[in-house]
This record gives C-alpha cells, sequence and structure tokens, in this order.
C-alpha cells in the first residue's frame, strides 16, 4: 500500500512539477509571437493563476463529494484531463485565430486543471502520511513528492531551454498535451481502494455533506496557530512586487543572453530545490518552521540586493560573466520563495484537523495563488511607478530597493508563526 501511495503521489507531483516545460515557452511566445510588452506579460501570467485562488473550494468538493465511491484520484483525473484540452488546444489553434484573450481563455482552463489536480494529490499526501504505516509522518512523504516534483522542475526546464532554440512553443505544448492524456489514462486505470487512505462514515454526495465539510473548516480556520500562519504566509508572499516580466525583458532583450541561459537558470532553481527538499527531510525538519521561515525570508532579501550590485556591473568588473550570474542567483532567488512552501506545508499538515485535510490544504494553496497575484500587480505598478520599459531600465535598480524592503517586513511579523516544540507541548 505505501508503494502504491509513494508511485501515485510522485506521479502527480512530476506531472505538475514539468509545468514548467510550456510555460517556458509561453514566456517566449508572448514576447517573439504576440509582442507583448513586459507589463502585459506579467499581468497575463499572474492573471492566469486565478483559478488557483478557488483551491478551497475544490479542497471541499474532493473531501464531500466521491465519485464512484472514490474523492481523491477522480479529481486527478479530471484536472489532467483540463489540463490536456487547454494545451492542446492551444497547440493546434490556427496561428491566424490566435490572440491574447485566448491564449488567456486556455491558459485559465488549464489553471484549473492543475489546481484541481493539486488539491487531490495534496490531499493523497497529507492524508497518507498521518497513517501508521508512515512512523516519519507527513514531513517524509511530503519531502518525497516535492523532490518528484523538483526533479521534473530539472528537467522539464533543462528541456525547454534547449528546445525553445530547436522548436516551436506549439510544438512543446502539444508535447506536454500528450502527456497530460497519458497521466489521464493511468489515473483513471488506478482504483482508489490500493491506496488504503481513510475512508469517511457517510460517503453520500449530498448539500449536508458539503455543510458539514464547510463547518469543519471554518472550524479549524478558527484555531489561532493555522489562522495567523497562513495569513503570515500570505503576506510574505503578497507584500513583495515582483519583477519578472522586466527582469525577463532585461536578460533577453537588454542583457542579450540566449534561451538556453534562461532555461538553465530555472533548472539550477529546481535543482536547488531537489536539494532542498533532502535537506529538509535529512536536517531542518525539526528545526522550528518560525527560524526556517525568517531565515528563508532574509535570504530572499539578500539576493535582491545581489541583484542591485549585478545591474550596476559590480560583478561583471571582476570576471563574472552576466550568463554565469544570472543562472546561478536569478534561480536561486525563484528558488528561495518555493523553500517556504514545504516546511510551512508540513507545519499546517500537522496543525490540520482530521477529516479536512485536502480543504484546510487547498485553503493554503489558494492563499498563495492570491498572493502570487496581487504579487504580480504590484510589480506592474511598481514597473510604471519607476518607468521601466521593454527598451528602458534605467529605474530598475530603485525598484529593486523597493522590493527588497517589502521583501524584509514580514519578518517583523514572525511571531505569528507557532514554534514546533510548543505545538508539541500542546499535542
Amino acid at each position: 500500500m505505501e508503494t502504491m501511495v509513494r508511485w501515485v503521489a510522485a506521479m502527480g507531483f512530476w506531472v505538475q512539477g514539468f509545468r514548467c516545460f510550456p510555460w517556458l515557452g509561453v514566456s517566449y511566445y508572448l514576447k517573439d509571437g504576440l509582442r507583448v510588452a513586459p507589463s502585459s506579460l506579467q499581468l497575463l501570467q499572474s492573471s492566469a493563476n486565478a483559478p488557483m485562488v478557488a483551491k478551497p473550494l475544490y479542497g471541499l468538493l474532493s473531501d464531500s463529494l466521491y465519485i464512484r465511491g472514490e474523492h481523491r484520484l477522480p479529481y486527478v483525473a479530471i484536472g489532467a484531463l483540463l489540463q490536456a484540452i487547454s494545451w492542446l488546444a492551444i497547440a493546434f489553434l490556427p496561428e491566424s485565430s490566435t490572440s491574447i484573450a485566448i491564449l488567456s481563455f486556455f491558459l485559465l482552463i488549464g489553471n484549473l486543471g492543475a489546481s484541481i489536480a493539486e488539491v487531490a494529490n495534496d490531499a493523497i499526501v497529507a492524508e497518507a502520511g498521518k497513517q501508521s504505516q508512515y512512523p516519519s509522518g507527513s514531513g517524509q512523504l511530503q519531502s518525497f513528492v516535492w523532490m518528484a516534483a523538483a526533479s521534473a522542475g530539472v528537467l522539464g526546464n533543462l528541456l525547454g531551454g534547449i528546445a525553445i532554440d530547436h522548436i516551436s512553443p506549439r510544438t512543446m505544448f502539444a508535447f506536454f498535451g500528450l502527456l497530460l492524456v497519458l497521466q489521464f489514462f493511468i489515473t483513471g486505470s488506478i482504483p482508489e481502494r490500493s491506496l488504503n487512505l481513510p475512508k469517511k462514515k457517510g460517503q453520500s454526495s449530498n448539500s449536508s455533506d458539503l455543510r458539514k465539510q464547510s463547518s469543519e473548516i471554518l472550524f479549524a480556520l478558527r484555531k489561532p496557530e493555522i489562522f495567523y500562519s497562513i495569513l503570515w504566509f500570505f503576506a510574505s508572499f503578497a507584500i513583495v512586487p515582483v519583477l519578472a516580466g522586466t527582469m525577463f525583458f532585461y536578460q533577453t532583450e537588454h542583457l542579450h543572453l540566449d534561451s538556453s541561459v534562461i532555461g538553465f537558470s530555472k533548472v539550477f532553481g529546481q535543482a536547488a530545490v531537489l536539494i532542498w527538499s533532502v535537506a529538509y527531510d535529512k536536517k531542518f525538519k525539526k528545526t522550528s518552521v518560525r527560524k526556517l521561515l525568517s531565515v528563508l525570508q532574509a535570504s530572499i532579501a539578500l539576493i535582491m540586493i545581489s541583484d542591485v550590485l549585478f545591474i550596476k556591473g559590480i560583478y561583471r568588473s571582476i570576471g563574472v560573466p552576466d550568463s554565469l550570474y544570472v543562472v546561478i542567483f536569478s534561480g536561486l532567488l525563484e528558488a528561495l520563495f518555493q523553500f517556504k512552501i514545504l516546511p510551512f506545508s508540513v507545519l499546517l499538515a500537522s496543525l490540520c484537523p482530521a477529516g479536512c485535510e485536502g480543504s484546510i490544504m487547498a485553503f493554503l494553496m489558494s492563499a498563495i495563488a492570491l498572493a502570487i497575484i496581487v504579487s504580480g500587480y504590484l510589480g506592474v505598478a511598481l514597473a510604471a511607478f519607476i518607468g521601466v520599459s521593454e527598451k528602458d531600465f534605467s529605474g530598475l535598480i530603485p525598484g529593486i530597493l523597493i522590493q527588497t524592503a517589502c521583501t524584509v517586513l514580514p519578518l517583523y511579523w514572525s511571531s505569528w508563526i507557532p514554534v514546533s516544540d510548543k505545538l508539541e507541548k500542546k499535542e
């Protein structure tokens, strides 16, 4: 049973981790194919995360509504199918019919499917991690699936960085769409009983189940340690204005870096996530989550300061090539934001009341998605405020300094995160 759970969970997280492969193609397709500005690129990519905000609803449905007696794997299959339809539609849509509006619509459908699948996968891990056959608890299983997702990210970004110079983005979309079709059929052929997940009494799909589940979620969220932890985590993302679109144009249009460099920077970042997953499982999972998150938040601010030195040409003057800096530091900055999710999700899983694991974990992912959207919109506003465009990057340094100041702010509220040893005593 344990082997089956690990295999199914790893497959789900691996496919979602490989989403970076087509999304790298989206960035170049928007820039080179549809000729969008940096602000438009960032707005579209941020807005595409809108379906992720509704994750608590998907978690509620997954917890309460059973499909043919199952309530996890059918949702993974539905999510894979929606994603497959989305990416294959983008791949085979006639060039003359493609517009930003059409592309946005299908990206929203794809992210809807991804969010449904992610909720179900997270719930499988949260439930299975509480079973007796996992002596190390959910932390071990979550580290394992994170390794799967990170390895897929490494492979996806590596292949994407190479493929973008040899095949069209549409071909990349088609390849990923076919991979999702394969996942749909594999998942649909696996009986959920083989996972030995905990059963709930009364698996009827009716409104009373939904009302009961909703009350359980509200009860859980009224626990201060859950509510304030999620609020801090949300703020640590949301108040930091991300300049991803601007930096992408700066690296490709101003520095004229090759697409393989951009791909390798993301490979480095995902490799760092993979190493972090192993290191967390082996060394850091007993460390205070508050301390870990505070250190990670401070590290993000330090790398942003390093970006200021990079733009000023300090590293170039001492012989560090632009491409090497971008591969290491841009990749690491992106990875550090992901680093925070693993220890926090383990903390929340330990606080989560039995029976609503899917909903509470989905609420966390929803908060992250909403925070990323807010952060992206703030980044567009900041870029406009400092006067950055696809041709003028003179205001980029003041923008990064503002971004750094916003990154440091959540450190003053770190007391909202429970201390691990106090939680253990309370239990």
